[in-house]
């Protein structure tokens, strides 16, 4: 009876770990995500308040001007109360390497959710380097921009309120105020809709901001899955594009599986297939 009662109260807190094993299925925010799929896809908030929750948490309980800080309350907000779909720490020290690599000077983030990767990004980029991160809803880009301020990176990264595929409103933003024009982009994370992942990149190559040696890295390629995005750059590989693909494991738990895709713009260099 003990035991039963112990294990209880785990659900209600930090993440039950079973064989070494992080179990956030056992608990009530992991299995009210998943209750509110259908409306997390569409309106990227889950809508039981976790995401102002987050903010508020990070407020209260994280050093200010402390990006450090600011990411390990994050992680512990999501692992000891609520089930959040950040990066998290696993995938984002991949995103982080990945930027170190690149040294880019020009960045792209289709996807802000709550800002998390976007403070790992700014934290890992060069100093003199400028993030743009996109996201299409406002509550979400509300709670960004708080912890962007709270965290002292809001002259690093700026955010556009809208999508790519909005009809050339937000590429037009891009365009006259970030100063995004042929090969200027060096780096591009994707971690939005994964219904989109293909035909953003594809608008992307369109537009002609990438350049050879520019990186994009993608999140959640196997759960919740980008099936025609890995099919695309798996047939251009070694042409115009050179993928490595990362075992991994869904965010702040170890027991579902899933990719994070790096690939590099090969560009002229390669076939000359977009």
């Amino acid at each position: 009876m003990g035991t039963l009662a112990n294990d209880q109260r785990a659900t209600n807190g930090a993440i039950l770990e079973i064989g070494g094993r992080r179990m956030p299925f056992m608990r009530w925010s992991f299995v009210r995500l998943l209750f509110s799929m259908r409306r997390l896809m569409r309106v990227w908030q889950v809508g039981d308040g976790r995401e102002e929750r987050l903010g508020d948490y990070v407020l209260h309980n994280a050093r200010q001007g402390d990006v450090d800080d600011v990411i390990r309350t994050i992680d512990e907000y999501c692992y000891q109360r609520s089930f959040m779909i950040n990066v998290g720490d696993e995938k984002g020290a991949i995103l982080d390497d990945a930027v170190r690599r690149a040294r880019p000077s020009q960045l792209l983030e289709l996807g802000t959710y709550c800002g998390y990767s976007a403070l790992r990004i700014c934290r890992a980029m060069p100093d003199s380097a400028r993030l743009v991160s996109i996201e299409f809803n406002s509550a979400n880009a509300i709670i960004a921009r708080r912890i962007w301020e709270h965290a002292g990176i809001s002259d690093r990264v700026a955010l556009l309120e809208g999508t790519l595929g909005d009809g050339g409103r937000t590429i037009a933003t891009l365009e006259t105020q970030h100063e995004f024009a042929a090969g200027s982009l060096d780096f591009v994370f994707i971690d939005h809709d994964k219904n989109v992942y293909l035909s953003d990149l594809e608008l992307i190559l369109g537009r002609r901001w990438l350049h050879p040696g520019s990186v994009v890295v993608a999140d959640n390629v196997k759960f919740p899955g980008a099936p025609q995005y890995r099919a695309y750059l798996k047939e251009r590989q070694g042409r115009s594009w050179r993928t490595v693909e990362y075992d991994a494991h869904l965010e702040y738990q170890s027991l579902l599986k899933d990719l994070v895709l790096e690939s590099d713009y090969l560009g002229d260099l390669g076939a000359g297939v977009p």
